[in-house]
């Protein structure tokens, strides 16, 4: 559920706080603390641009700091950015740190690029694992892989994607060759990188992105989504414009 911004931030900061209070008097300063952490940095996932995401982590510690409400030394401090770099590992944000895929936002792709039965399908950079969801909505035979940087992201799509092989691994390393479909929700700024990256992949196999079109090539197929954002289908060997 999509709700205005900054309700996000205020709901956010003020579970950190609440999570704080009735946690020191039975957990003691330190985990309640490090709770309170984790708790908004893992409510950052719910803003929908980088700033909000990063206001929404450091609401709490910062807010702690300037009340004084406890008495903490210098380093301790650290300890939400480590979070939030564990989130969000700096490399990440070069690319799209979390970009969630729309529900319903790949329907008519299988129609735009079949693929047979138990074909192997990459997610590249599955976040939360809402893109994996939407190819198995469209794929629902396909063998479905996704790959993520962030391990704590890692970790919580393969709790909600079981049916799933996701692992962690940079996209712009792992080998796409194997996959017969790769997806990507990137930037702009990213798709000169898929572009050479999808010279790995095998005639007849199939790059789709949402939203951001590969440069000077030719789609093979470009898709309305749910939300009205563009679906850009390749066929590989790409076609220059």
């Amino acid at each position: 559920m999509r709700l205005p911004w900054p309700l996000p931030a205020v709901l956010a900061w003020g579970a950190a706080w609440a999570a704080f209070a009735l946690l020191q008097p039975r957990w003691g300063l330190w985990p309640a603390l490090l709770a309170a952490c984790a708790l908004g940095t893992g409510a950052s996932l719910w803003g929908d641009r980088w700033w909000r995401r990063l206001l929404i982590a450091a609401g709490f510690p910062l807010s702690l700091a300037l009340s004084g409400a406890a008495q903490l030394p210098a380093w301790a401090w650290l300890l939400p950015l480590a979070l939030l770099l564990a989130v969000y590992p700096l490399n990440a944000w070069r690319d799209a740190p979390i970009f969630p895929t729309p529900a319903q936002a790949l329907h008519g792709l299988a129609d735009a690029a079949p693929l047979a039965p138990g074909a192997r399908v990459l997610d590249a950079g599955c976040g939360l694992g809402h893109g994996l969801q939407a190819l198995r909505q469209a794929y629902p035979q396909a063998r479905l892989h996704g790959l993520e940087w962030s391990w704590p992201l890692r970790w919580l799509c393969a709790l909600r994607c079981p049916w799933a092989r996701v692992r962690r691994g940079n996209i712009w390393v792992a080998d796409w060759s194997g996959y017969q479909l790769v997806y990507l929700f990137q930037r702009p700024e990213s798709m000169s990188r898929a572009l050479v990256k999808a010279g790995e992949m095998a005639p007849g196999s199939w790059l789709v992105s949402l939203e951001f079109a590969l440069p000077d090539t030719t789609p093979t197929a470009q898709l309305a989504g749910a939300d009205g954002r563009p679906v850009w289908v390749y066929r590989l060997p790409l076609l220059s414009l």
